[in-house]
């Protein structure tokens, strides 16, 4: 799956296919699944070639790298595409990343949700579609609230902000099994009334999928290793 030498079209029909077998054992449609390509730090043609077999969902983890991928080399492909932000965002910026990003996956803090406000307020439209971001490892180095905190933090950010994500994102520790963290987040989102899940990759994303993920993020699987 990560040989890229594959041509990157039968890679992309091998996973598709791997999802509608993961879909089915689980019962639920393959339709309602959404594969997110994570083009971040991925050579130009591998996303072009990827772009013309028709996929119009990409991941990135970096702002300053979406936007020069995306507004400025392919921007013609760029009205066309959804965007999404799965990497962590940083306040100042903000403002780039509610231009560039459909969805931002990774709200995990007051701050952050401020200046996404403010972000808000001085463009007078609304904002990209939100998903929080939950450290369901409760690892120090990494990003995401703790499962404990969700809820009041959910409570915050539609109470006092006038926020309402729609999802909760999750990246397992490594070295761990996934599916107790995708377990875990499905009660999450199941218990505070939200739908969607982001949760799986490379290594894990038919676990995911039958598990309940709404959406998958693909990276080395789909599009080869990345270069050193």
């Amino acid at each position: 799956m990560e040989n890229e030498s594959v041509p990157i079209q039968d890679q992309y029909a091998d996973i598709n296919e791997a999802m509608e077998r993961a879909a089915r054992r689980a019962g639920r449609e393959r339709a309602l699944i959404r594969l997110i390509a994570v083009s971040k730090q991925q050579p130009d043609n591998r996303v072009r070639a990827l772009l013309e077999l028709g996929h119009k969902t990409f991941g990135e983890n970096r702002v300053q790298e979406a936007h020069l991928r995306w507004e400025e080399r392919f921007s013609s492909y760029r009205h066309a595409i959804e965007l999404r932000l799965i990497g962590p965002l940083q306040t100042n910026k903000v403002d780039m990343a509610v231009r560039l990003f459909g969805v931002i996956e990774t709200l995990d803090r007051e701050k952050l949700a401020r200046a996404l406000v403010k972000a808000r307020d001085k463009r007078g439209t609304g904002l990209p579609r939100l998903f929080v971001q939950v450290n369901t490892g409760e690892e120090g180095q990494k990003a995401g609230i703790a499962p404990q905190a969700l809820s009041g933090f959910l409570k915050t950010l539609r109470d006092t902000y006038d926020l309402h994500p729609e999802g909760l994102m999750c990246i397992p520790p490594k070295g761990e099994a996934a599916s107790p963290h995708f377990w875990l987040l499905s009660n999450l989102a199941s218990d505070n009334g939200l739908e969607n899940l982001s949760m799986g990759m490379s290594g894990d994303y038919e676990t995911a999928i039958e598990m309940g993920a709404s959406h998958i993020r693909l990276g080395s699987a789909l599009f080869g290793a990345r270069p050193a």
